[in-house]
């Protein structure tokens, strides 16, 4: 569905700590994605929002954001000065899909501000549904597919992700090993936000 611009090779064996290092040397901090298909929306963001605020679960905070924890993780929370490692699916209120990856760096601060407010209130091995309203996502800004022009993300979307938090670990330390790297030869390229298509800004 999504297609990474820079691969996260899966390791099927090994510690977290090499599939750092993979991240470092392949991607810095950001990637990107391909985008799918859209379908137009038929109902309205505050609308599906004050109906979801019911369902058994669902906590709203005070920004407006809404989440449900459907696997619960420990231990602490990423800040906005780490990078999260995350598995996620977006889509549009319809259930229409847009973006999905799995094991993509996300810096914390890098992303969009619902996005962001959710990964600070998760676990390691958590893993929560966002429903992102427009003021918190993308808002009136239209999001295209980079290679054909087509609009898949409608102005004014709620967006919905399912995350599942794998790791994180300081933005600081992830730069450090970049650094190392380089220095060592090893491919890399410079820190950087998400390009679009991403959670990001």
């Amino acid at each position: 569905m999504s297609v990474t611009r820079v691969p996260i090779p899966p390791l099927a064996k090994g510690s977290l700590t090499k599939l750092w290092i993979g991240v470092a040397a392949a991607v810095a901090i950001a990637g990107g994605t391909a985008w799918a298909g859209l379908q137009s929306v038929p109902q309205s963001a505050a609308g599906f929002l004050a109906s979801n605020a019911d369902e058994p679960g669902v906590i709203t905070t005070e920004s407006g954001l809404q989440f449900k924890e459907l696997v619960k993780g420990s231990g602490p929370s990423p800040t906005d000065a780490d990078v999260t490692l995350i598995n996620y699916q977006g889509t549009l209120m319809d259930g229409t899909p847009f973006d999905a990856n799995q094991r993509v760096p996300m810096p914390v601060a890098g992303s969009i501000p619902g996005f962001s407010e959710g990964l600070k209130r998760m676990q390691r091995g958590g893993k929560y549904r966002l429903w992102i309203p427009p003021e918190l996502g993308y808002g009136a800004e239209e999001k295209t597919n980079p290679q054909t022009g087509q609009v898949v993300i409608p102005a004014n979307s709620l967006l919905v992700f399912d995350v599942d938090l794998v790791e994180f670990i300081p933005e600081a330390q992830l730069r450090a090993m970049q650094q190392q790297l380089q220095g060592q030869g090893a491919p890399g390229g410079p820190p950087g936000a998400p390009p679009p298509g991403m959670p990001g800004n």
